[in-house]
């Protein structure tokens, strides 16, 4: 009815509730990526057998959900230009899989 995994180090225990309670996005892994490769293989090797998503989102084969983000992605949402902000809340808003170097050129346009 348990299991436990490792994943970068940290522990975790999984539980079987059964037939009764399904996987939902209220539960998800975020998973950091500092680069765009990382973003890439991450993105492929999750959605694998899954459900690719939008804005970073995705479901693996068993329908967990993840979510593969840069940390950059929230260094630029919380600027204190609302402007670059909202041009980087519009950019991501229209991507699948985070894309760093558009959510740069959204950032910086003036």
């Amino acid at each position: 009815m348990t299991g436990r995994f490792q994943l970068d180090g940290r522990e975790f225990v999984a539980l079987n509730g059964g037939p009764q309670f399904k996987f939902t996005e209220a539960i998800s892994f975020w998973v950091r990526c500092e680069a765009q490769e990382e973003i890439d293989e991450m993105w492929e090797k999750l959605s694998a057998g899954g459900e690719k998503g939008r804005c970073g989102w995705l479901k693996d084969k068993y329908g967990l959900s993840w979510q593969i983000v840069p940390p950059i992605l929230g260094e630029m949402l919380e600027d204190k230009d609302r402007e670059k902000s909202k041009r980087v809340m519009m950019a991501m808003l229209q991507m699948d899989k985070i894309d760093i170097k558009a959510l740069k050129q959204a950032y910086e346009r003036q």
